[in-house]
């Protein structure tokens, strides 16, 4: 364990749950450290944002990143518990795993999963990262927020090859994140593992905003070219239903370029229902995660 690490942690719950403002030699005692320990404890915390100093009177008390921090995390959750009833409902139709996920810096973070019965399945994990630019909720979310030249190789780095079928060039990358911007859903074919392939749409808030991407994983067997049409169709008309249910309407307020197939006209989605799986799909064996 990282000794320093943790004590300024244990620090910064103390002072939160002190509830009031406190001095060099109250974290001193209460934690029997130096008091020039104590001191570099104190000004660490305040100089990386999570404490404040009185002018006045020298007292530290936590800032407001904690809360900032702690709204964003129940939001998330939040999130994921509003959306899951749209998973579940994807999931049962199609027989293929859904997840749910959201952008942390170059990777995308799984938030929920509904995992595939069938016998050839792919997998994702809750938890579980991946490459933003290999997986189709990751393209999907990329291609929302507009992500572009010099703004877009920041965010990502070096693309790495992770099967013979990634991309590793950004000139493909910008044209692959258009083309998911023109017809409102992102593809993945084997990028990030061979014989999973995945779909994803941008699911977006009332402000407007992407924060999350509904995802489908697939294995390349039962991906060709029809059957991706059919299973996009899908997950974009779940994807409606569940940027309503955060409550995002046409025409909400946001610089972000909102896909076509979100723009609906006269309420078409209302007729929209998701189509039961064709019979007789392939059996055999599992696939690991898209």
């Amino acid at each position: 364990m990282d000794s320093t690490l943790a004590k300024g942690l244990a620090a910064i719950e103390w002072m939160s749950r002190r509830q009031r403002d406190c001095r060099v030699t109250d974290l001193a005692q209460a934690f029997g450290l130096a008091r020039s320990n104590a001191h570099r404890t104190l000004q660490t915390l305040v100089e990386c944002g999570w404490a404040t100093q009185d002018p006045a009177t020298s007292a530290y008390r936590p800032s407001l990143r904690l809360f900032e921090l702690g709204a964003l995390v129940a939001e998330v959750s939040d999130m994921a518990a509003l959306l899951r009833p749209h998973l579940a409902v994807l999931a049962q139709a199609t027989g293929e795993t859904i997840h749910l996920a959201t952008l942390d810096g170059a990777e995308i973070v799984y938030l929920d999963k509904f995992d595939s019965p069938l016998p050839v399945a792919a997998y994702s994990r809750i938890g579980g990262r991946a490459p933003a630019y290999c997986v189709a909720s990751g393209k999907a979310l990329l291609s929302a927020a507009n992500f572009e030249g010099a703004a877009l190789r920041q965010r990502l780095g070096a693309l790495a090859s992770h099967t013979p079928h990634s991309i590793v060039d950004y000139a493909q990358l910008e044209a692959e994140l258009a083309r998911a911007r023109t017809r409102g859903y992102a593809e993945n074919r084997e990028e990030w593992r061979l014989g999973v392939c995945g779909l994803g749409v941008p699911v977006f808030d009332a402000r407007g905003e992407a924060v999350a991407a509904l995802g489908m994983s697939v294995p390349s067997i039962r991906f060709t070219r029809t059957q991706a049409r059919e299973l996009a169709e899908q997950v974009m008309a779940c994807a409606r239903e569940a940027s309503g249910t955060l409550g995002y309407r046409q025409g909400s307020g946001s610089t972000t370029r909102l896909p076509r197939a979100l723009h609906h006209n006269d309420g078409d989605t209302k007729n929209e229902s998701i189509r039961t799986p064709a019979a007789g799909r392939p059996a055999g064996r599992r696939r690991p995660v898209d």
